[in-house]
């Protein structure tokens, strides 16, 4: 714009310079000031008009216009929005549902959602040691949910004592206040104490009586329902989840156990069991009764089903719902309205409507979904993110989007919030158990693609390993194929991962794994092993599917740079440490913390803590104080062209810092901890052009950033970057557009 206005400008000050000159030579010069002055305002305005787009072009504050949008929950803001897990779930008979988790990052443990909304939260599950559970049963008066409460310190109000937990029944009314009874325990006097040794594992109602599984201590405790006084008491060895049939008997699940398969037993009242048992599923892990009096049956065994028994004599089963064989069904991995994956509820109500909630597996979020008697599906709630981000697929100029489990289809024609659709879950528990995403809690995700074919890597809060994925359409479908693992040194004489997962892996040091065989298993003769420094600081994959890697050392070689050595037979890429490369630290830093490489222009961005800008303390999360750019690497130039300094703690209060950093297109982004607050800086210079906050879109709210690559950046190809940032506080991820 700038280049266009100047000689425009030139052409009108020649004319009005003539005009002036005519002026001056009439005799009517002095009936000309108003003439003049009109001219000489003109002339202003324009000038300034030019100013300020020469301004424009100059800091690009102006062009930076963006919007606020979201990924991954139905609801993107406010304190009603589908929460991280559902591990037990109540339907009433008017359809309204009540769940239960162990932990939501807002604090809604448990909620209440009726015609595809939420309805309320029941109250008070979080914080001052609080936390949920995973059982939750209703009667007409009261909510009773499965919860943990922790002590406190000293404090007049009543906590248990340092070093010990209570495992309660907390008591709600319906509209999930609590409701204290005389002798309730905690600091509102709604909890009644079961046990100080383990969970409640199973909650129902009949009449006047609330049963509770005392799994520690293999009972099952009798309560009268508004007193909330211990009537009895029966033994069931490991007893889990209860509903209570037409006849007021008992029907529990008993956990499986080194040497028992699950059972579901049946119990009168008086704790006498009664003959009739079932014993043809896996793994059940919630029941309920329907509206005729059957028995339903989460399976979440390999056929991934509602299982549907008649009860009334020996029980027989009579339907299932679900396809068989869940999300891996048809194609693995595809997201259709019939298959189920990892449930965790189900129920029906009056009008024999049905109600499941699928966890994924390794609680990957909330997936509740209502049918129709008939099967169609008459809503869905999704609650699918936490403590997560996405990345774009470079290939489908970013219409496909990864999270660490799902993946979306874009189309950013449509509203905010409204742009995703959920189109794959991409782990397969059923066929690779060794699935590090089953074992391990990954967070930051990279799409890459390696000559042409696509990759999944993925790294932790901690910086602690880069997992590697693969896929395969014609064998596994949409499913991510685990391919590749790099892993950390851990100490000196201990395993890089303690535990016995993975199997195999080296007593000592750090490791590269790669899948030779092609069958998802770590064995022995897969592993690549090595030593070096403990402290990681950044991972990097750069486009040719390079990795790099920091270390926080000052020996001045805190760079790992692993050429991709190819792609084996299988459709692993080929990492090696004897093709490592060692490569020197810029002098400007002292700690190294990230980074990023880009081949195409033999540019390096590096971040970390400098002499001129200290770290305050061992900030062991941040991205440091300034980010380099540092042209010619692979020349062997170390003088950065640019020096940015970012958002970081100076007082040791750890108030300000940088969590996040990504490079993308025409701009570098660093995100804040705790203000969630987006920089933007021009690639070029270095300067800041632009600061991203949540919109209203998402109700101006956003988490802390938790993980160390909460922030990833992609240049779509008519120049419109997609920010996208973790928001795990409310379970989505925020996805900033900044238009081109």
């Amino acid at each position: 714009m700038k280049n266009k206005l100047l000689p425009q400008l030139g052409k009108f000050c020649q004319k009005l310079n003539q005009r002036i000159k005519k002026l001056s030579q009439t005799r009517h010069w002095h009936k000309s000031k108003i003439f003049n002055f009109l001219l000489s305002l003109t002339v202003g305005v324009i000038v300034t008009s030019i100013g300020i787009t020469t301004d424009w072009a100059t800091t690009g504050t102006s062009a930076l216009t963006y919007k606020t949008s979201w990924i991954g929950n139905t609801f993107g803001s406010g304190n009603l929005r589908v929460q991280n897990n559902i591990e037990a779930m109540y339907v009433a008979a008017d359809g309204t549902v009540y769940t239960n988790s162990h932990w939501d990052e807002a604090g809604t443990e448990a909620e209440i959602y009726k015609d595809g909304k939420v309805i309320s939260a029941i109250g008070d599950t979080h914080g001052w040691s609080r936390s949920g559970g995973k059982a939750v049963t209703v009667n007409s008066k009261y909510i009773y949910i499965a919860m943990i409460q922790g002590a406190m310190g000293e404090t007049k109000e009543d906590y248990p004592a340092e070093g010990t937990n209570w495992y309660c029944v907390r008591r709600y009314d319906l509209s999930g206040k609590p409701a204290p009874f005389p002798e309730g325990r905690g600091w509102d006097k709604s909890m009644l104490i079961t046990s100080t040794k383990s969970e409640v594992t199973g909650l129902a109602t009949a009449g006047s009586e609330l049963y509770v599984s005392d799994f520690a201590s293999d009972r099952i405790r009798v309560y009268n329902t508004d007193t909330m006084k211990e009537l009895r008491s029966f033994s069931v060895a490991r007893p889990g989840a209860i509903t209570v049939d037409r006849q007021e008997n008992l029907w529990i699940i008993q956990s499986e156990n080194s040497s028992n398969s699950a059972k579901i037993l049946h119990y009168s009242q008086t704790g006498k069991q009664l003959p009739q048992q079932i014993t043809d599923v896996i793994e059940p892990t919630a029941i309920a009764l329907d509206n005729q009096g059957r028995l339903l049956v989460a399976e979440n065994g390999p056929r991934q089903q509602m299982l549907t028994y008649d009860i009334k004599d020996k029980p027989v089963q009579v339907s299932s719902f679900g396809r068989k064989g869940g999300i891996y069904a048809g194609i693995p991995g595809e997201v259709q309205d019939l298959k189920l994956y990892g449930l965790t509820g189900v129920g029906t109500d009056s009008s024999g409507n049905i109600y499941i909630n699928s966890n994924g597996f390794n609680k990957s979020g909330t997936d509740l979904r209502k049918f129709s008697p008939s099967g169609k599906l008459l809503w869905q709630l999704l609650g699918l993110i936490f403590v997560d981000n996405a990345d774009a697929d470079p290939k489908t100029d970013g219409i496909d989007v990864f999270t660490k489990h799902e993946h979306y289809l874009m189309d950013y024609s449509q509203p905010a919030g409204k742009q995703w659709t959920y189109k794959s879950y991409t782990l397969n528990a059923v066929k690779y158990p060794q699935d590090p995403r089953l074992h391990t809690s990954p967070d930051g995700t990279f799409v890459r693609r390696i000559k042409g074919k696509p990759f999944l890597f993925l790294t932790n809060m901690y910086g602690s390993f880069l997992q590697i994925y693969r896929f395969n359409q014609a064998t596994d479908g949409k499913i991510a194929i685990p391919s590749g693992m790099f892993v950390g040194t851990n100490g000196e004489d201990k395993k890089s991962i303690g535990g016995t997962w993975p199997p195999q892996q080296p007593e000592k040091g750090e490791w590269i794994w790669r899948d030779s065989n092609g069958n998802g298993t770590f064995e022995k003769n897969e592993y690549d092993g090595s030593k070096d420094y403990p402290f990681i600081g950044g991972w990097w994959v750069d486009s040719k599917g390079d990795v790099w890697k920091t270390l926080r050392t000052q020996d001045g070689t805190g760079i790992r740079h692993y050429p991709l050595q190819g792609i084996d037979t299988k459709g692993n890429p080929i990492y090696s440490y004897s093709s490592m490369q060692k490569q020197t630290t810029p002098k400007i830093f002292t700690d190294l913390r990230r980074i990023e490489y880009f081949p195409e222009t033999d540019t390096m961005y590096l971040s970390g803590f400098t002499e001129d800008h200290p770290a305050i303390g061992d900030d062991n999360g941040v991205v440091g104080s300034e980010i380099a750019r540092f042209d010619n690497w692979s020349q062997g130039n170390r003088t950065p062209r640019y020096r940015i300094v970012i958002p970081h703690d100076t007082t040791g209060k750890r108030e300000v810092s940088t969590a996040a950093m990504s490079v993308a297109g025409e701009y570098v982004f660093a995100v804040t901890m705790k203000t969630a607050e987006v920089y933007v800086y021009n690639i070029a210079t270095g300067t800041q052009v632009q600061k991203l906050k949540p919109g209203p879109e998402v109700g101006g709210e956003s988490g802390w950033i938790d993980i160390p690559y909460g922030i990833r950046a992609f240049r779509r190809s008519k120049g419109e970057h997609l920010v996208f940032v973790e928001e795990d506080w409310k379970g989505k991820v925020i996805m900033y557009r900044l238009m081109g």
